[in-house]
């Protein structure tokens, strides 16, 4: 295990580079981290990603695993120790299930709003909060998915919370309804007490909020009139 090389390239604002880091960190796996400049990718990223180029990837002994979802199944399968999954075959599905239903409605809900205007967003605002109700829903009272721990789930997918709210406060759109969606609220800050190793890898929010602050001037600026 000593001289497994485990390197991830990732972007420190990325939430997909995020749960790497989440899972690599609960699993206890030392490895490097290169920062990625998103406007001039390294020929290692264009190396070892080469169909999307995009971060995040995992290099375990030189060889790439990219897509953030993949990766974590890889990590899962690769360190048995602290699993993240449950040992139920019919529990590991609904997680699986439940992290591709965040990553397939959940986030480009948020993304949308946060990227579109006028009626289009409303639209997509209003299908976000429809995606998050159902969430809201399946997390119920549970202060995490994983109920008495983190699992798969929080790992792959409780970031959007703090995304959700950020947009919420960059384009004046209420996207997470504390009355109506209460646990979720919470969910996020939730999994930062249950494991607090993950707070050294996860960006403040006031530095992420004014990162996003600048993004959203510069994709407003440059959308056509």
């Amino acid at each position: 295990m000593a001289s497994e090389k485990v390197k991830l390239l990732g972007y420190w604002a990325s939430p997909f580079a995020l749960k790497v880091h989440w899972a690599l960190k609960l699993k206890g796996i030392e490895y490097d981290y290169q920062e990625e400049d998103l406007s001039n990718k390294s020929p290692l990223l264009l190396q070892y990603n080469p169909v999307h180029k995009k971060i995040p990837v995992l290099v375990h002994d030189g060889k790439p695993i990219a897509e953030s979802l993949v990766i974590l199944e890889y990590i899962e399968e690769t360190w048995k120790h602290n699993p993240l999954l449950p040992e139920d075959p019919y529990e590991r599905a609904k997680a699986r299930f439940w992290a591709k239903f965040v990553d397939d409605k959940c986030v480009p809900g948020i993304f949308g709003t946060f990227a579109k205007v006028g009626e289009e967003q409303q639209k997509i605002a209003k299908e976000a909060r429809e995606s998050l109700k159902i969430l809201e829903g399946e997390l119920g009272k549970k202060r995490v998915f994983g109920d008495t721990k983190i699992g798969f789930m929080d790992v792959a997918s409780a970031w959007i919370i703090c995304w959700a709210q950020i947009v919420e406060e960059v384009v004046d759109i209420k996207l997470i309804d504390a009355e109506e969606m209460p646990s979720l609220v919470s969910w996020f800050q939730n999994v930062l007490e249950a494991a607090p190793i993950l707070k050294e890898c996860t960006p403040p929010k006031d530095k992420l909020l004014e990162h996003n602050k600048g993004f959203h001037k510069m994709l407003v600026a440059s959308a056509p009139s």
